[in-house]
């Protein structure tokens, strides 16, 4: 079968990618060029709608101005082309006013979600506050993780969520639906599904560009696809790949890309 007929999966069926980022570095003003060439991107792979944000890698304090401005350029994205991309908000969970004004804020604009990085573990109860307002708002939170197995790692993302700081919120708040993000972004990805199993308001998005052959297929084994999201955090080929190249049935397949599980948090409508 060529590669045309493999896409077939793609193009003849919904398809929602949960992890992506369009913007660029820019925070004055949107790059709309760029973020044209992501959706004509889309369209290409037969991605219909994808969910983006516009996260601090490595600020570690990161103020309230910069994730104000990030959430400005991630609105603007979803603003040109409407439909298409949605937004999660990020914000730095230790400023925890300004967390809960700037979450009102993205919900009233029609954001889906949150992002958070490694400011915080995700069991820290410095992430309390912002749970409880994305419960109240109905916002899923999407954090950043891996389980590190290198001291480089350890030592950049001193504070890098896995599977167990997963498992610990969301215990503590059954009610709040979470995402493990990149569950191919690195690191022992085995360890960190396992961690997930017996939380069913944890779900894995498959983003990141390790393609262990049995990545997808134990993912499948131990949560399920309907626990599974389709996303690349990268690259398309990355994310397309794996599913196109997993030993797993075609409606396992098709589920993952469909999100259904997911998609009542795209309903929101803003401003």
């Amino acid at each position: 079968m060529d590669i045309r007929e493999q896409m077939k999966l793609f193009h003849d069926n919904p398809v929602v990618a949960w992890h992506e980022h369009v913007c660029d570095d820019e925070l004055d003003s949107i790059n709309e060029g760029f973020v044209d060439k992501c959706v004509e991107a889309m369209d290409l792979f037969g991605v219909d709608k994808v969910v983006t944000s516009r996260p601090f890698a490595t600020e570690r304090y990161c103020s309230p101005e910069l994730f104000q401005k990030a959430n400005d350029r991630t609105y603007d994205a979803m603003k040109r082309h409407p439909g298409r991309l949605y937004g999660e908000a990020f914000v730095n969970p230790g400023y925890y006013r300004e967390t809960i004004k700037e979450l009102e804020r993205c919900a009233d604009l029609g954001f889906s979600g949150v992002k958070l990085y490694h400011q915080y573990y995700m069991d820290d109860p410095a992430q309390f506050p912002m749970i409880e307002k994305c419960i109240d708002l109905g916002l899923f939170i999407l954090m950043h993780s891996a389980k590190g197995t290198d001291r480089e790692t350890n030592s950049m993302q001193p504070r890098l969520s896995n599977g167990v700081h997963m498992a610990n919120i969301a215990k503590r708040y059954p009610e709040a639906t979470f995402i493990m993000g990149h569950i191919g972004g690195g690191g022992d990805w085995q360890w960190s599904i396992k961690a997930i199993q017996d939380t069913p308001n944890v779900f894995a998005d498959i983003g990141g560009s390790v393609h262990d052959r049995p990545l997808i297929e134990e993912s499948v084994r131990y949560l399920g696809a309907d626990r599974l999201l389709f996303a690349t955090d990268g690259p398309w080929a990355s994310g397309i790949s794996k599913i196109l190249g997993a030993d797993i049935s075609e409606e396992d397949k098709k589920t993952i890309l469909a999100g259904n599980k997911m998609l009542h948090f795209l309903e929101r409508t803003g401003k």
